[in-house]
């Protein structure tokens, strides 16, 4: 379910296994028409889905965005088609993402690091007042709710901040996902993504990521979905990953078991390292896009057959075997992005590309052209002995699709040095 690159290498991935009959992909896009069946039906339309999954004898389903998770996909299907085996969890399990003051709560419940932080609403803006003038800058400022990526602030200035404050909450400028904001202290360091594959007790861990968010490089700019990916992570040692499953994975996964929430599916922790330390800025309660695109190609083993067991309550029972060699992806945007852009521009040179992986993002077929119907565009993802090699091969093939006003960050990885 869903239309983008993280639902294209999903079904990459999918269509590897031997255990694979027929594959769906609703509502899909150009993409993942070369390699399923793509149904017009849209990610929160449960019921069209329902009937569909009836119609197809459908066995599995994998919900790609956070969406339906957060609007109850899991609670719906679980009352009226209780055999369907379902990846992604409860609407309980979804608010860690749809409500960033409840997943702080479940922090600090689990002990598992995570910044200082307050959460205010309309009633409390003075009291969110004092609290930014007891920190000091930056000043980061998080609409509760699910923003697209965007309600998320981090700012220098103190009037700034305050006056960012006020029209979140009384000016609703992020809408209801802003009706409360959580205001925490700023963590100094080096991001990182690491994924999770749960059935609520048991748990795989996926190859790490690092994503690259800001439309500008040496990331300036605004936010968008993410313009770039690497995997593995170069800096994260053996002692960190360690660290990361101890004092995160572990505490989250037990955390779930304890507060007896329905949880099958993957879990997304975007992480802060701070002096090898990491600290958790959010979870997401489904894959990352694009760090998909380079998880997804690192997965040796069969991953249909981790899904079954995963959604069957025995992700213990498989292996889950990891490529050692490096993914990186690039991804093309339209002009404009993440702004206003425009569609319908056709994608030449895909016949053209070599030694790598394109995922395709917002495209669409129309007359047996492949035209944009997105602001990221399709994701060029390349495999190397180290993310050096892998970036090579992916810039050299994103030099090869042309769009008008195709535009990608040629500084994906520049950080990692």
């Amino acid at each position: 379910m869903g239309s983008g690159g993280r639902e294209h290498a999903l079904a990459w991935k999918i269509k590897q296994s031997s255990k694979l009959e027929e594959l769906y992909v609703a509502p899909g896009n150009a993409g993942t028409d070369e390699i399923a069946i793509n149904v017009n039906i849209g990610v929160t339309d449960f019921e069209a889905q329902e009937k569909l999954i009836k119609e197809k004898g459908i066995d599995l389903l994998i919900v790609g965005p956070e969406a339906p998770l957060v609007e109850g996909v899991q609670d719906y299907f679980k009352e009226k088609l209780p055999n369907l085996k379902l990846i992604g969890p409860s609407k309980e399990g979804a608010e860690l993402e749809g409500s960033k003051e409840l997943a702080k709560r479940f922090m600090n419940q689990h002990e598992i690091p995570t910044a200082a932080y307050r959460s205010f609403d309309r009633s409390t803006v003075a009291e969110g007042m004092s609290f930014l003038e007891a920190l000091n800058p930056p000043y980061v400022l998080k609409a509760d709710g699910l923003a697209a990526g965007k309600g998320v602030l981090i700012l220098q200035d103190l009037d700034e901040a305050k006056a960012e404050l006020k029209s979140m909450l009384e000016d609703a400028k992020f809408g209801e996902a802003s009706s409360k904001v959580v205001v925490e202290e700023f963590l100094d360091g080096i991001e990182m993504s690491c994924f999770v594959l749960t059935d609520g007790s048991s748990y795989k861990i996926l190859p790490s990521a690092k994503d690259y968010k800001r439309i500008g490089e040496g990331d300036t700019g605004l936010n968008t979905g993410g313009m770039g990916a690497v995997s593995p992570v170069p800096f994260a040692n053996q002692e960190l990953l360690q660290k990361i499953e101890e004092k995160v994975i572990k505490r989250s996964i037990d955390g779930l078991s304890k507060e007896n929430i329905d949880y099958k599916g993957f879990l997304f922790i975007g992480l802060m390292i701070v002096e090898n330390e990491p600290f958790v800025i959010e979870y997401n309660v489904r894959m990352g896009d694009p760090e998909t695109e380079v998880v997804m190609p690192r997965i040796s083993s069969d991953f249909l057959e981790s899904l079954v067991a995963c959604s069957e309550g025995e992700l213990n029972s498989v292996e889950l075997t990891i490529d050692q060699e490096s993914a990186t992806t690039v991804m093309l945007v339209s002009g404009g992005y993440p702004e206003s852009y425009e569609k319908g521009k056709e994608l030449l040179g895909l016949d053209q590309l070599s030694d790598c992986i394109p995922f395709h993002a917002g495209t669409k077929k129309e007359d047996n052209k492949v035209l944009s119907s997105g602001g990221r565009v399709i994701a060029i993802t390349a495999m190397g002995k180290d993310y050096r090699e892998a970036l090579s091969k992916s810039y050299a093939n994103a030099e090869k699709v042309t769009f008008e006003g195709k535009y990608f960050r040629r500084d994906i990885g520049f950080d990692l040095g």
